[in-house]
């Protein structure tokens, strides 16, 4: 080899190794912030929380809650009922009931076991400071075989990587059009069922109707694995890297599934509830412990998001097809007769 032909071939190795060693600390930076700051930055921003009593005995409560700048929503609501029915439609996190024995806080675990931790220490500090025991009922309590709601954010990540590895699977497989629809469509059905009978049947962890949290299931997983390979379709397998590098580092992290999307710094708790692994814990909770309340608007996002990846399979599969098309036959030497 010549020494003029080895010298491009240094520069580009050289050019190469310079991307590799700043690419991936910036890469360790941006996860570890996407990760990090969001975690410590938890806490209650604009939280729903009722107050239900007579006006007179609630003024109290929600000046006190006031204190809080910026933390608490307030909701009023006329009697403990009413606060009980705003709950298990997942209006409220909680509520603050005055009672002529004394004021009672009611909870929803199974919406947060974060959020109720956080409501009884607030209430109580509250109430230890007027010299009065608050009384605390959880509504709807998390299952007794996960009360702290770990085996239901646990299976955010996973779902998101089996989505990932499907859509990368069914684009480096060469699918195309209906077949990748089918394919995409037959493995989140899949992924769904393999799920439910884990997270519900095996573990206990799911306390709802079996069959809606197997579609949440497939419908999230498959949410992220069109979008892979419908951006893949599009623009190539670099589509693979930005979405899963988007679900990985930005859906997984602002999703609020440890918490509450309201704990989360803004924007990001509304962000994360526009990505699959947000919507998707959110739409689990609502169909396993709340028979559905507040279910349709994230059906709705990951509706869009798998409908959207879909179309844009089929799209870049037709742009494929008619650019294949279109390309000039290679011409052919007339071969020597005689």
């Amino acid at each position: 080899m010549s020494t003029r032909s080895a010298t491009p071939q240094r520069g580009t190795a050289s050019r190469r190794l310079v991307a590799v060693v700043l690419l991936v600390p910036l890469l360790a930076a941006l996860a570890l912030w996407a990760f990090a700051w969001p975690a410590a930055r938890t806490a209650p921003r604009d939280l729903p929380l009722g107050v239900a009593g007579p006006a007179a005995a609630t003024a109290q409560v929600e000046q006190q809650l006031g204190r809080h700048e910026g933390a608490f929503d307030i909701h009023r609501y006329a009697d403990e009922a009413a606060a009980r029915e705003a709950i298990e439609d997942r209006t409220v996190y909680g509520a603050v009931v005055v009672t002529p024995q004394g004021p009672e806080l009611l909870t929803a675990s199974a919406a947060s076991p974060a959020v109720a931790q956080l409501l009884q220490q607030a209430v109580a500090q509250q109430a230890a400071a007027e010299g009065t025991q608050v009384r605390t009922v959880d509504v709807v309590p998390a299952p007794e075989s996960d009360p702290r709601g770990a085996g239901l954010t646990s299976s955010v990540l996973p779902l998101a990587l089996a989505g990932m590895a499907a859509g990368a699977a069914v684009t480096l497989l060469g699918l195309r059009g209906v077949r990748a629809v089918g394919a995409l469509v037959g493995v989140a059905t899949l992924i769904g069922l393999v799920a439910a009978s884990i997270a519900h049947s095996r573990l206990g962890v799911l306390t709802g109707d079996w069959w809606a949290e197997a579609g949440v299931f497939a419908l999230t997983t498959l949410a992220v694995s069109a979008a892979v390979a419908g951006l893949a379709a599009l623009i190539g397998t670099a589509g693979i890297g930005i979405t899963a590098a988007t679900i990985m580092l930005i859906g997984n992290p602002f999703s609020g599934a440890a918490s509450a999307p309201q704990m989360l710094p803004e924007p990001v708790g509304a962000i994360g509830q526009w990505l699959p692994p947000g919507a998707g814990t959110t739409l689990l909770r609502s169909v396993s412990f709340f028979d559905g309340a507040a279910a349709i608007g994230p059906a709705l996002t990951l509706t869009w998001w798998a409908a959207l990846g879909l179309g844009a399979v089929l799209l870049g599969s037709a742009l494929k097809a008619r650019a294949t098309s279109t390309e000039p036959a290679p011409e052919r030497d007339l071969a020597t007769v005689g």
